[in-house]
This record gives structure tokens, sequence and C-alpha cells, in this order.
């Protein structure tokens, strides 16, 4: 079982950080870095745990419980990956409809244009 205290000392250490440099990036001081990584305390406000992650580019469900998963180191969370690809498809949708234009969809997945089952661009245009 690895402890909130154990995953914080973790990641800082592998970001090359000291708790001075955490707790200046989430708002807290040395000390309660020091209180959460020794001590087996945890944060008072829940809005810490997303600054945490943040700095960590990990995942708040990584750093709230104690099962030893993995922290994604992507450059964002995962669980918000599909999300913006969402946004960008509506967003492209959107500006198809509001420039009263033809074009074409890309998938926002491979950069390859949406195609129908006879292998030509699907135009939602017309």
């Amino acid at each position: 079982m690895t402890t909130f205290g154990d995953k914080i000392r973790k990641l800082r250490k592998e970001k090359k950080m000291t708790q001075q440099k955490l707790g200046d990036m989430v708002g807290v001081s040395h000390r309660t870095i020091r209180s959460w990584e020794v001590e087996g305390r945890y944060p008072k406000q829940s809005s810490l745990y997303q600054k945490l992650a943040d700095a960590f580019q990990c995942q708040v469900s990584y750093l709230m419980n104690d099962n030893e998963t993995v922290c994604l180191g992507n450059d964002e969370p995962s669980e918000y990956a599909g999300a913006k690809q969402a946004r960008q498809i509506l967003e492209q949708v959107a500006a198809l409809f509001a420039s009263g234009t033809s074009r074409y969809i890309k998938t926002g997945i491979s950069g390859e244009d949406k195609r129908t089952g006879n292998g030509r661009g699907q135009n939602l245009m017309g």
C-alpha cells in the first residue's frame, strides 16, 4: 500500500522539486508538504489535490487513493483527453456551420478526414 505522503515524496523527487518549490506551486508552506510526506497528514482543502495533480501532471484519483497505481506522466491528465478531443470536434462543427461553407471535419485523432463508407470525405454541408 502506497500512502498519500509516499506518493507526494516520490513524485516530488522524480520532478527534482524541493518541498519549498512544491509548496510555492500549490500555495502551502514547505512545512505543510513535510507534514503530508512524513507525518501522514492530508490536505485540508480539496482544491489542493487538483493543484498537486497539476504540478505532477497526473490524475487526482491517483493521489486520493492508497492503491499502488501508476501516475500517468502525460502533459495532461488522461481523464481530460477525451473531453478535449470532443471539445475540438464541437468547435470544428460550430465553425463549419457558422462559415456557411463546405469543409471536411478532421477526426482529431490522426488528423485524417472523417471518411464515409465509399472512401470519400464526408461533406456535411451538401
